[in-house]
């Protein structure tokens, strides 16, 4: 009886191994930078009085589920790989410095994300970071039955959100200036 059992743990444990070399290794984790750094952009359309915004996004460069496993492609950024013509143009470590600016861009976007989808964003301010009169603002981004929320308060100098903003993308801020 513990032989059977102890055979069929191992078989599994050896799958789940296959999985992740496969995905390590048989799956393009850096990419090809695409033409032009062209980027992938969002399309929020159909915003109404209900308070809801339908967002579409462009299915260029659009990461495969083996990439999503692979934890060496969560700290790339897909979008952005090579850095823009303004950003510290006379700096050697440009190119270094542009990846850690943002390390973890694909986990945030395409991992626990819903940037590569499409997906309806409904609540008071959908489709904005913040309530343009300051004061609390919620959104809920809906994809099939996954329901991820965004909520966030600006006043003066204080500045705060938490969750899955208006680009389907995990984010945290705090910020207080003087």
């Amino acid at each position: 009886m513990f032989d059977s059992a102890r055979k069929c743990l191992f078989s599994r444990a050896r799958f789940l191994v296959g999985v992740m070399v496969a995905c390590l290794f048989g799956c393009n984790t850096l990419g090809q930078p695409p033409a032009n750094n062209a980027k992938r952009l969002t399309q929020a359309a159909m915003t109404n009085d209900t308070g809801k915004v339908i967002v579409r996004n462009l299915p260029n460069l659009k990461p495969s589920a083996c990439e999503k496993l692979n934890p060496l492609f969560w700290f790339g950024n897909i979008d952005d790989p090579i850095p823009p013509d303004w950003y510290r143009p006379d700096n050697r470590m440009r190119t270094a410095l542009w990846h850690f600016r943002n390390p973890m861009h694909n986990f945030f976007f395409y991992v626990i994300g819903i940037a590569d989808k499409e997906f309806e964003i409904v609540g008071r301010y959908p489709g904005r970071i913040s309530n343009p009169d300051g004061g609390w603002n919620w959104t809920v981004c809906k994809y099939k039955w996954l329901r991820l929320p965004f909520i966030s308060y600006k006043r003066g100098n204080f500045n705060f959100y938490f969750g899955w903003r208006n680009r389907g993308n995990f984010g945290i801020k705090f910020n207080y200036s003087e």
